[in-house]
């Protein structure tokens, strides 16, 4: 689903504006962690302790008999360097002793991961076969966690019955969000999600009672859909995803600035056995004691954390605001800029995620002045010109095209800012005080998106300060020719 952030039109004075909204991103891959590599050689045999790590008998009954199960599966060794513990962000893992910077934290064997592979060799790998990887994980997961046999019947015992994610908010908690993309984007989440059960419902779990015994409501989807944006690790040799117990366990730090940490190795996998083994490496050098963190995303905006995890962070450079231009079908010139649009990778459509204090996307300044074009500045479409437009279109064209992308960008921005129901002022007043973790989430998104919109204003204010000095198409031309001096003035000559 794409939706118009504004649309430019030569054939007008003005641009054609919209409420400004995001492009719903990434529903199809649920990523939580980075990419795992693999590394077909075995790790040297090396013991580095005797003391297998005891679980702490003031955390749940339920964590403790979890626990219980990982050491009976041989997950839990003396080489485990981990342990869970209640921490503030909830459940997460410290270490047992000090581990050094890229050391194995925990091993995971195959057999226990929860990922497409196990859903082709279940009961329900044929009726499955056919739909969106995460679909049939989330069916598996649903079937598996209603079975009292399931081996990961312990597993699903500790899992949370929600987060703190937008997507488990109520209508009172996202009223808060009024005005924001990640309102829109919830939204949609939440209608994509739905519209997913409906159909696999239809499809795949009536048809198939027998294999499905067990009721599956639309709230159950939601929560499978919910553990698996939130705790998923993706693109595991060519798979979408897959959840690893124990693992998952681990938090997130904007102090890790790197993700290579997650790693897929061959090993010994028991006392007699070897299989393909999950580990985890320490990104930082951690202390007996003290929590151990990993980076879930390093590229992700406040907003895509809050959607996929339920938390946001501190850092500007977190805060994002997605801007969505078009060539209006309308547009005389239509299928000249869209030829020349799709010729340098573009379309119809170009979205473009800005960060608060960074620079604009190296592509968007000029798909702007080509959406822009038009009157005296259209001769730069004629098919002449086709190979080499769209290196005219990084520099200024012309004072007219430069001014009026700036006017139609900040005539958006003021009026994206004009939609929220509170002010940036305001919202920082808010912070300062002690906030439900939910309401924290939207006033922080709230601020960074106006920050943000600001940041944009903010540059497109000073180019237009810079119009009557910036060199156009037409001066830049002239001097390659040889007829403009170096103050600008037009060369003549007489026979």
């Amino acid at each position: 689903m794409e939706v118009t952030l504004f649309a430019l039109s030569s054939s007008s004075s003005t641009f054609l504006s919209s409420p400004l909204k995001p492009k719903l991103k990434n529903l199809s891959s649920l990523t939580k962690r980075p990419t795992l590599h693999l590394n077909n050689k075995a790790l040297p045999f090396r013991v580095t302790s005797l003391s297998v790590p005891q679980c702490d008998t003031s955390l749940p009954p339920a964590v403790q008999t979890f626990w219980q199960w990982l050491r009976d599966e041989g997950v839990v060794s003396a080489k485990t360097l981990a342990k869970p513990a209640l921490v503030p962000e909830g459940m997460g893992l410290v270490a047992h002793r000090d581990i050094a910077r890229n050391e194995v934290v925990l091993e995971v064997p195959k057999r226990l991961w929860i990922n497409p592979d196990a859903v082709s060799a279940s009961e329900i790998g044929n009726v499955c076969s056919g739909l969106k990887p995460w679909v049939s994980v989330a069916l598996f997961l649903l079937r598996e966690k209603s079975r009292d046999d399931s081996k990961w019947r312990l597993y699903f015992d500790i899992l949370p019955e929600s987060t703190n994610s937008t997507v488990f908010w109520s209508e009172e908690e996202l009223d808060e969000l009024q005005g924001t993309q990640l309102l829109s984007t919830t939204m949609a989440v939440k209608e994509y999600v739905q519209s997913e059960f409906q159909k696999v419902e239809q499809e795949i779990i009536l048809p198939n009672k027998k294999l499905f015994p067990s009721p599956i409501t639309l709230d159950d989807f939601f929560w499978v859909f919910g553990i698996l944006r939130s705790r998923a690790f993706s693109r595991l040799r060519g798979q979408s995803l897959v959840l690893i117990p124990f693992a998952d366990f681990i938090n997130h730090s904007s102090s890790v600035t790197t993700e290579e940490h997650a790693w897929e190795i061959k090993g010994a996998a028991g006392l007699f056995s070897w299989d393909y083994l999950f580990t985890i490496r320490s990104p930082l050098s951690v202390k007996a004691g003290e929590q151990v963190y990993i980076q879930y995303d390093i590229n992700k905006s406040n907003a895509e954390l809050a959607l996929d995890y339920g938390f946001i962070e501190s850092k500007a450079n977190r805060n994002a605001f997605t801007l969505t231009l078009q060539i209006s079908e309308s547009d005389p010139f239509y299928g000249d800029k869209l030829d020349i649009a799709e010729s340098n990778g573009m379309g119809e459509t170009a979205d473009f995620d800005i960060f608060l204090d960074c620079s604009l996307p190296a592509q968007m300044i000029p798909y702007l002045r080509l959406v822009a074009l038009g009157g005296t500045d259209a001769f730069l479409l004629e098919s002449i010109f086709r190979n080499s437009v769209w290196g005219f279109l990084d520099l200024p064209v012309s004072r007219a095209n430069e001014e009026l992308i700036c006017r139609v960008v900040r005539d958006a921005c003021k009026s994206a800012l004009s939609a929220y129901p509170t002010t940036l002022e305001e919202d920082e007043k808010l912070l300062e005080s002690k906030l439900d973790p939910r309401l924290e989430i939207a006033v922080g998104i709230r601020a960074g998106e106006k920050k943000v919109l600001q940041h944009i204003d903010g540059i497109f204010k000073e180019r237009e300060l810079e119009l009557d000095i910036l060199e156009y198409y037409q001066e830049r031309r002239l001097k390659d020719l040889g007829l403009s001096g170096e103050l600008g003035d037009i060369i003549f000559w007489e026979k």
